[in-house]
């Protein structure tokens, strides 16, 4: 089965596989293990609350814009003195393509979900190479690689050279990829299309090439959670998830059957982070509630589903939900932090809706509910009965008039 644009890295510094991870550092290691992969403080690192995802946002601060940050001076050149030779890919100049040896014709393009391989070189302004890879292989469309790459590769026809220069935002953005590639740099990938295929049947796959397969998209959705691009995050994981979801004709084996369980569990953890991201509460409260319904006491989906409850206002539903996370885990700072945080909120709520309720019953006395009448006569008639008894007593009268007037 063809790899899917693995994340890794070469152990040379320069060269390394586009569309990969950076390479983590022990702290990131341990996050993503742990399916969290956010930046923490430095003093919530102290802590060691790696296991739950800091309080609030905090993530990698952007980068600075860079005044360089376009494409290369080369291709500018290129481009002013042949206009007609690149194709503005998005229509705002900041993807661009030129054909340098011609293809076997449009018919042979890849589509859309096939395995395509390529022969890349990616360099930067000054020309420096920062990868090479003779024979790169993923899924076209599944955003495996560098978005330039998924964007054009797909306009390539079989045999095609292609030089394609693009801004930071199609490639590693504002982040870079450490230690070769700075923030906001731009790219020249040259790339030659060598062969398409169809992606194989899911329903043929082996267990243990599923779990591979569903966790090179998990891990890819990781990459872009950590570039702050939680729309492709959610794509990939829920890639992942179509791919373990997906019906088999080949029997798995106990142990591999409970760990595809865990990798789908891990990918809805992930994706519930990404959409409360995004203030996708009710896309969010879905996923913590999937991960539930196979792991009821799963820390993560509980402490996020008490998030996105909270955020909803929901104080009353929540607050039960944290107790029940930190009954399983007692030193975790991080919940009891935000349960605090949530009595505290709680409490404000209702002295707000006592007040305005007081308002609303014209401010009675602070003494409450008017007491009972001490000199009330055990004997005494409700007014309701005297009033029956009354209209009782005048429909009598009344009916014994008008058969008198017949009479």
């Amino acid at each position: 089965m063809a790899s899917s644009g693995e994340e890794r890295r070469s152990d040379s510094p320069g060269r390394a596989e586009t569309g990969t991870e950076p390479s983590p550092t022990a702290d990131a290691a341990q996050l993503d293990t742990v399916e969290d992969f956010e930046v923490l403080e430095e003093e919530e690192e102290e802590e060691d609350l790696s296991e739950l995802p800091p309080l609030e946002d905090v993530g990698r601060p952007p980068a600075p814009p860079r005044e360089d940050a376009r494409p290369s001076e080369q291709g500018r050149g290129d481009a002013a003195e042949d206009p007609q030779e690149w194709l503005d890919v998005l229509g705002s100049g900041l993807l661009k393509k030129k054909t340098l040896v011609p293809g076997q014709g449009v018919d042979t393009r890849p589509r859309k979900g096939q395995d395509v391989t390529i022969r890349l070189k990616a360099t930067l302004e000054d020309g420096s190479v920062v990868e090479e890879n003779p024979a790169l292989t993923f899924t076209l469309g599944d955003c495996d690689v560098l978005q330039a790459l998924d964007l054009c590769v797909q306009l390539l026809e079989m045999g095609e050279t292609a030089l394609i220069v693009s801004d930071a935002k199609y490639c590693y953005g504002a982040q870079g990829r450490s230690p070769d590639v700075p923030p906001n740099a731009a790219l020249t990938l040259e790339v030659e299309l060598l062969a398409a295929r169809d992606t194989p049947d899911l329903e043929l796959l082996s267990g243990k090439e599923k779990i591979e397969l569903a966790n090179r998209k998990r891990e890819r959705g990781n990459f872009f959670y950590q570039q702050a691009d939680y729309v492709l995050a959610i794509n990939s994981y829920d890639i992942a998830l179509k791919v373990i979801g997906s019906s088999s004709k080949v029997d798995f084996s106990p142990d591999e059957e409970a760990e595809l369980l865990d990798v789908k569990v891990k990918c809805l953890n992930n994706l519930a982070a990404s959409q409360l991201k995004l203030d996708h509460y009710e896309a969010a409260l879905k996923s913590c509630n999937l991960v539930l319904e196979h792991q009821p006491g799963n820390i993560k989906a509980l402490f996020r589903k008490g998030k996105v409850l909270a955020q909803q206002g929901e104080y009353r539903e929540a607050i039960p939900i944290l107790k029940a996370a930190l009954k399983l885990e007692p030193s975790n700072k991080t919940i009891h932090a935000e349960l605090s945080k949530l009595v505290k909120k709680h409490a404000d709520q209702k002295n707000v809706e006592t007040e305005m309720y007081r308002k609303m019953l014209g401010n009675p006395s602070a003494a409450g509910a008017p007491g009972k009448c001490k000199d009330k006569l055990p004997w005494s008639i409700p007014w309701k009965w005297l009033f029956g008894a009354t209209a009782i007593a005048l429909g009598g009268v009344a009916l014994s008039v008008v058969i008198a007037a017949r009479n």
